[in-house]
């Protein structure tokens, strides 16, 4: 009886040990905004694109909310959230003005490898167009669903209906939510409510309204408490290919707001508050001129040149960081799963090495 009592009381002791190892591993979410430049982020909006009423409608009212002489006001006008919080308690790479760069790896620079490069963590030869097909490279946040500590504890949610081919939905074990899918209501009412409002949308593309990705991701986060998330917004890129600089402009203030709620909801939520980091990055760069910023591929320069920012109790906050270097998107994925404490291995590819952002990178890793 006794022998019986201490087996019982040693499973109850390893799982709970192991429920409180996994509650305070670390968290990560990653969040891409699609197709945005890195001249916005760190000089603000252009003078000459917003002067231009090919991509603008009312060029005067734009320049009143959105143009400054002096640099620093001009790139709070547009992005409050990243040079007020983020540049002060994190990290910002990517400022080419001061040979400080951030690149994609890959040749095609579009979104299907640009996507595959910051979630497998390496740049695939194979070209695979922006069409919602398979993608048979193994990513980093499968790989830490199927790990022990996050396991049921990692999802995605994007604009893009093609993230969930690239993540290879159907085979992996985690939830997934792209483009106008419908989300799982049971006895959810406020998924009932977005479905509704999906449903309405008279003008579906393959990118939802960035809004409703959010609000789908919000409602999740706080139902479920994902300890690894990926937020995909992407009606900047969508905006831009329209040559719409306005709502280019809008678009990527919405998001820096998004951002911003997010980051306090995870800041003043007890299950996240001081564990969790956020890696903000885009998938491909744009032209530098007014003849081709709205578009990008391999053919246009400009197109490989993006940006990151982080924030976190676990990166270095450096601020904006103005060394010359160079980082690739290919090593995010390692450094997510450095952040979560473990070790991305792909079975089917390399995996490129992780920035050197963390604090200590991780108990020394």
């Amino acid at each position: 009886m006794k022998k019986y009592f201490f087996s019982i009381t040693l499973v109850f002791s390893i799982l709970f040990v192991s429920a409180q190892k996994a509650s305070e591993a670390p968290n990560v979410f990653i969040i891409t905004i699609d197709g945005y430049r890195w001249q916005e982020v760190f000089r603000g909006a252009d003078l000459l694109l917003m002067s231009d009423q090919k991509f603008v409608k009312d060029t005067n009212l734009i320049k009143e909310q959105f143009w400054s002489d002096d640099e620093l006001e001009r790139k709070k006008m547009l992005m409050p959230f990243f040079w007020n919080v983020i540049a002060k308690r994190g990290l910002l790479l990517g400022n080419r003005d001061f040979g400080n760069k951030v690149a994609v790896s890959n040749f095609y620079k579009i979104s299907y490898p640009g996507y595959n490069e910051i979630l497998t963590g390496f740049a695939d030869k194979k070209f695979i167009a922006n069409l919602p097909l398979r993608n048979y490279n193994s990513n980093v946040l499968d790989y830490l669903n199927k790990s022990e500590t996050y396991a049921g504890k990692v999802a995605a949610f994007s604009s893009w209906n093609v993230i969930p081919y690239i993540l290879d939905e159907k085979h992996n074990n985690f939830t997934v939510n792209g483009g106008y899918e419908a989300l799982e209501e049971d006895q959810d009412s406020l998924n009932v409510l977005i479905n509704a409002v999906q449903s309405k949308v008279n003008d579906k593309s393959h990118t939802r309204k960035d809004l409703l990705t959010y609000a789908s991701a919000k409602n999740y986060i706080e139902l479920n408490h994902p300890k690894v998330l990926f937020l995909g917004l992407g009606e900047t890129d969508d905006f831009a290919h329209k040559k719409q600089y306005d709502q280019y402009l809008y678009k990527a203030k919405q998001v820096d707001q998004i951002i911003s709620e997010l980051w306090y909801y995870v800041q003043t939520d007890p299950f996240y508050k001081n564990n969790t980091t956020f890696i903000i990055t885009t998938d491909h760069g744009r032209g530098s001129k007014s003849s081709n910023w709205s578009t990008h591929g391999f053919w246009v320069k400009g197109s490989g040149e993006t940006w990151m920012a982080m924030i976190g109790n676990n990166i270095i906050n450096n601020g904006e960081m103005k060394n010359k270097d160079i980082a690739y998107l290919k090593q995010i994925a390692s450094t997510i799963s450095l952040l979560a404490d473990e070790n991305f291995e792909a079975e089917d590819h390399t995996v490129a090495r992780p920035l050197a952002v963390v604090k200590d990178q991780i108990k020394n890793n």
